[in-house]
């Protein structure tokens, strides 16, 4: 096998866990691997330190897959790594049926991602290691899983990084372009062509079943208490209003929460299951948000949730400036508002919980500072929109906005937004999406519960 040395200089991030090597830490190349081939990696002084995948035609030039020696990638190689896989899923994740198989670099499979959704499974095969061996892959992952179906998803630009094309469709069986699955309990219908990714992100999946605490105890706020009344010659406990009528809203002590960048409506669903009042859920995405809408109706909580169809920027901006312009007009102030006249903006809403699950805003380094105005604006509005002492959730899925940056980005938010941030929680990937220490690229989400109080 072929050797690949590396520079004297260079920093040790292998010894360290991190299973890339870049080009400019390579001194020589021993032999004449071809692009895919397995290669043995050594020190400036022969020593061996692990076995990876190459491809000249890449910055990461070789992929690491094991710290011992590895003759070959063949299907039996991957079955034994699928099954280590599946282990560690039931394990973490007993009763779902659908979950992230294989997690790259985390799973000691880098370049490769599976995600299984019930009977079916989707594969992004990213690099070209990975994908010289499609054949190996798809059939270890029938030997170890018996699915319906395999179908690839390798429709992602950084395929271009590695000299591959985009491309997607059916490896094996028969794969439906919708598949119900469940998650926390909920059923989530899937569109494993069409949707965002792989059609599902299964990363937030502990973080959307956090927010349950969030969802009830509001009752009180709008004068509503549990009292002793007398019903069918008993003395029973039940909710009444501030006029002493009885309650008959079986979600009367619920939050009214905003989703905002919703995708297929999955915060949604477990404000809904947790005992939320009403839910706006938000996405720029007709597509998107037909999907929330089937997903709603599915597990039958459409009295409870409104869809809007909007840009989450303006939506937001637009509620804070009807917000502003409702105070102006009750404290009567004459200067600022014409009173006379009907309100100018609109909108003017607040909510008990507002969720903000974006995209990521920084996919390179450079994008970092372009990034940072946009969580803060986000961020700012949103927490302007949060009722008195509510909660604001939040999210960000980009590597290169670190987490104290993050954290100092909605800090700077709250003081320009004039509000007191009480952190709650402080979360990131669920158990299917482990992390390999000295792999910072894997900690790349950042989840946050704030409550949400006015410096006034």
């Amino acid at each position: 096998m072929a050797s690949v040395v590396l520079e004297r200089s260079r920093k040790k991030r292998l010894e360290q866990g991190h299973p890339w090597i870049y080009n400019n830490e390579i001194a020589s190349v021993e032999g004449s691997p071809e692009p895919g081939d397995l290669v043995n990696v050594v020190n400036h002084q022969g020593r061996y330190l692990a076995t990876g995948y190459y491809n000249p035609a890449s910055q990461i030039t070789v992929r690491v897959i094991s710290y011992h020696p590895v003759e070959t990638m063949d299907r039996s190689f991957f079955a034994e790594r699928f099954r280590g896989c599946l282990e560690h899923r039931e394990r973490f994740l007993k009763g779902d049926n659908a979950y992230r198989l294989v997690y790259g670099e985390a799973d000691f499979l880098p370049g490769l991602i599976v995600d299984r959704f019930g009977d079916v499974l989707v594969v992004q095969l990213l690099t070209l290691g990975m994908d010289v061996h499609r054949t190996d892959i798809a059939d270890a992952l029938v030997e170890v899983l018996s699915p319906q179906g395999i179908y690839e998803r390798s429709d992602v630009p950084v395929r271009e990084l590695e000299g591959l094309e985009q491309t997607k469709g059916p490896l094996y069986g028969e794969c439906p372009r919708h598949v119900t699955v469940t998650e926390n309990g909920l059923f989530v219908k899937v569109d494993i062509e069409e949707g965002q990714k792989t059609g599902y992100f299964f990363d937030q999946r502990e973080n959307r079943a956090s927010i349950a605490p969030l969802m009830t105890g509001w009752g009180g706020r709008s004068g509503i208490t549990l009292q002793e009344v007398e019903q069918d010659g008993e003395r029973v406990s039940l909710p009444v209003n501030k006029s002493g009528k009885v309650v008959t809203f079986p979600y009367w002590d619920g939050a009214t929460v905003l989703e905002c960048f919703s995708h297929t409506g999955s915060f949604t669903l477990n404000a809904c299951k947790y005992g939320a009042k009403k839910v706006t859920c938000l996405d720029i995405s007709q597509h998107a948000i037909e999907s929330a809408r089937e997903n709603v109706v599915l597990n039958g909580f459409e009295d409870r949730v409104e869809f809007v169809v909007a840009d989450a920027f303006q939506y937001l901006r637009d509620q804070v400036k009807g917000v502003e312009e409702r105070r102006q007009r009750a404290a009567g102030n004459e200067e600022k508002v014409d009173t006379s006249k009907k309100m100018t903006a609109g909108g003017g809403r607040t909510w008990d919980v507002v969720i903000l699950d974006p995209p990521a805003f920084a996919k390179t380094k450079s994008a970092v500072k372009g990034a940072c105005r946009g969580y803060k604006d986000i961020n700012l509005h949103g927490m302007k929109l949060v009722n008195e002492g509510g909660y604001l959730v939040t999210a960000s899925c980009s590597y290169h906005m670190r987490p104290d940056l993050f954290l100092a980005t909605i800090q700077e938010a709250a003081a320009d937004a004039g509000k007191i941030l009480r952190l709650i929680e402080w979360r990131a990937a669920g158990k299917d999406h482990p992390q390999i220490l000295g792999v910072d690229e894997g900690h790349y989400l950042k989840f946050a519960v704030f409550e949400v109080r006015s410096r006034a």
